[in-house]
């Protein structure tokens, strides 16, 4: 892992504003919070730079993508094997996001398809990957908390 710049309050009242009102300009950021535009540039220029800001495609909605089923599904991987799996797993378009686990498996990934023939698919097509032993998976029947950050940055605000 590598190390990640810690935020301040500044950044932790830009990044709100910034959940609050994804689209803001610059301009309506320094207005709002009462910063210069060239801090505002700067500390977000800061944020993207170091890995503060993921991408857009966490914006992205699976459903309205035409993939309405999210799937978990947790590996279990030949340890010596893991990293030539992690680069199979990557050219999966499928799967979204993954992580490494300590535990039972050692990977958890997370995953989109269109149905369940899909999903008999995709697993077929993972268990196939030098190095995976096995396969646990789990369907989601509904997201009930949406990706969230902004509760943290609101409690951490001023400490």
């Amino acid at each position: 892992m590598n190390s990640m710049l810690k935020i301040d309050d500044t950044d932790r009242k830009i990044l709100l504003a910034l959940i609050e009102r994804p689209r803001s300009s610059i301009a309506a950021l320094a207005e709002k919070l009462g910063l210069a535009r060239n801090t505002i540039y700067a500390r977000l220029n800061n944020m993207e730079q170091n890995g503060v800001l993921k991408n857009y495609d966490r914006r992205v909605h699976g459903e309205a993508a035409g993939y309405p089923l999210t799937v978990f599904m947790a590996l279990s991987v030949e340890q010596r094997s893991l990293p030539r799996v992690v680069e199979d797993l990557k050219k999966i378009p499928e799967i979204i996001q993954a992580h490494g686990l300590a535990g039972q498996f050692d990977i958890l990934v997370r995953l989109l398809c269109t149905d369940s023939d899909d999903l008999y698919r995709l697993n077929q097509i993972m268990l196939t990957i030098a190095g995976v032993i096995r396969s646990e998976t789990w369907m989601s029947v509904g997201e009930l908390i949406p990706f969230r950050v902004a509760p943290l940055l609101e409690r951490d605000l001023g400490q």
